[in-house]
């Protein structure tokens, strides 16, 4: 009988804990950060909750397998590769781009978690209703999970990331990494309505009033509950500079916390920086969401980080 893989997944071990920068001290304020990436070893930080919901219909309603899109360096691949072993469901991962000479980490781990990996051109990849409907013509029996969990389930299961905060109405702002913009949405929708949800964009979008991520907001979290910062994304999606990774080593000698330089490496620096810029008023109280994909690190050269 197939089992949810739920009872592998610690949410206590979800820990908030000081976030003890000294740029935070003296803006005046206080800085929190909910510990995602303690949760599992696999199916990390945000992962499960935008998959949980997924995962439910999928097994409720007798699938074979879960299908699912993702580019080289993807988390969610990784992470639906894992929850589909553990339930076990079989699990195709349709890539973005040429198949390579030799498997990204992220890639190889899908594949040993026993994904099926498709490749597809980037144009094919890019025109995302054809490529649905293909995909589930090719591989019929498997429930399709959009790239990223990006639908109403995983808002709805994002939703449920800050019942995991015991002093949430305590805190002014909530802040994460927005790829999608599924999580983002999930904890606009779960907020109190005197709080606001912030959001450090992984991606570079020339259009920053009409784009990817001010859609999905604006259909699954349509309130003004909100903000998305543009600038920080050091290049675009999984691109870094010396800046950020010398950040994310002062981090984790200040704090003894890891991030990774796709998305929680970018949060700390965005929000870091708005401190400085004295966006917060004083004694502002913030809660930053560790969202996970620590494995993204393993595209950097031996010793680039401390951790």
């Amino acid at each position: 009988m197939k089992q949810s893989p739920h009872q592998s997944i610690d949410q206590n071990k979800a820990v908030v804990q000081p976030l003890l920068l000294p740029e935070f001290a003296t803006s005046g304020i206080r800085a929190d950060i909910l510990r995602l990436d303690l949760i599992h070893p696999v199916i990390s930080g945000n992962k499960w909750f935008k998959l949980k919901y997924h995962l439910k219909s999928a097994l409720d309603e007798g699938y074979k397998g879960l299908l699912t899109f993702g580019g080289a360096w993807s988390n969610h691949l990784v992470a639906t590769a894992g929850a589909a072993a553990a339930a076990s469901l079989t699990a195709v991962g349709i890539v973005r781009g040429e198949i390579p000479a030799v498997l990204s980490p992220a890639l190889q781990d899908a594949r040993d978690s026993g994904m099926q990996l498709v490749f597809v051109s980037r144009n094919e990849y890019a025109d995302e209703t054809t490529l649905h409907r293909s995909m589930q013509e090719r591989f019929p029996g498997h429930y399709l999970v959009p790239q990223g969990g990006h639908s109403e389930a995983g808002v709805r299961g994002a939703s449920e990331i800050l019942s995991l905060v015991p002093e949430l109405p305590s805190y002014t702002h909530i802040a994460c990494a927005a790829g999608t913009g599924t999580m983002m949405a999930g904890l606009v929708v779960a907020s109190n309505p005197q709080q606001q949800v912030l959001g450090i964009s992984s991606l570079k979008l020339a259009n920053t009033a009409h784009n990817s991520l001010e859609t999905m907001l604006q259909t699954w979290a349509p309130h003004s509950g909100y903000r998305l910062f543009y600038q920080f994304h050091f290049g675009g999606y999984a691109r870094k500079t010396a800046v950020l990774t010398d950040f994310m080593n002062r981090v984790w000698k200040q704090t003894g916390i890891p991030t990774d330089i796709v998305y929680t490496g970018k949060l700390l620096y965005g929000i870091s920086s708005l401190a400085t810029e004295s966006f917060f008023p004083s004694q502002s109280r913030l809660l930053l969401i560790h969202s996970g994909g620590l494995q993204g690190n393993r595209s950097l050269p031996p010793g680039t980080l401390l951790y």
